[in-house]
């Protein structure tokens, strides 16, 4: 076995289960969030050379399943522009009319701008700094903090007032509410 072979092997083994709930809290989606670890991880190892570590395999991975979800995104927005031309609308039942918290943050997630989205699923999901969520998404710190200011205030809205920041970090995130 190659050694690219037993990377794969042991990232899906120890760590596929926590890619896929990352993979989860972006689509909201079970299947969706299966398929897109899948093609985050073939993503990654087209070039097998290049990876053999299994922690830099797995960050290589999330960040495959962090671009292949916003890509996916915009694709998405752009077929909804012209989807009227080939297809019929939808029609919708009603959301369900109990579910459990669990539920509820998904769904509010949802509701999230993708890029909003995932600032927010990077720093209280995964625990990462400010700055490396921004290193991560390739914006600036100013920028991770407005969408997270302003995903702060959309789940808010939608589930409740949030706990109290517990660091200086998260401090900086509400301090900056009302400076714009």
């Amino acid at each position: 076995m190659a050694d690219w072979e037993r990377t794969l092997d042991a990232l899906v083994r120890d760590r596929g289960p926590a890619l896929v709930r990352h993979a989860y809290l972006l689509t909201g989606d079970t299947a969706a969030a299966e398929d897109l670890v899948q093609d985050a991880i073939v993503a990654t190892f087209v070039r097998r050379a290049q990876v053999r570590d299994e922690r830099a395999a797995e960050a290589y991975v999330r960040r495959a399943i962090l671009t292949t979800f916003l890509d996916g995104h915009r694709r998405a927005v752009r077929f909804r522009s012209v989807r009227h031309l080939l297809l019929r609308d939808e029609q919708h039942d009603g959301p369900e009319s109990a579910v459990s918290d669990r539920d509820a943050v998904t769904e509010a997630l949802r509701t999230l701008a993708p890029r909003v989205r995932a600032c927010v699923v990077l720093r209280f999901y995964d625990d990462l700094p400010i700055a490396d969520v921004a290193e991560q998404l390739g914006l600036s710190v100013g920028a991770v903090k407005r969408y997270l200011s302003d995903g702060t205030r959309a789940l808010e809205v939608a589930l409740g007032p949030l706990r109290a920041p517990v660091d200086d970090d998260l401090h900086d995130v509400t301090a900056t509410r009302g400076q714009s």
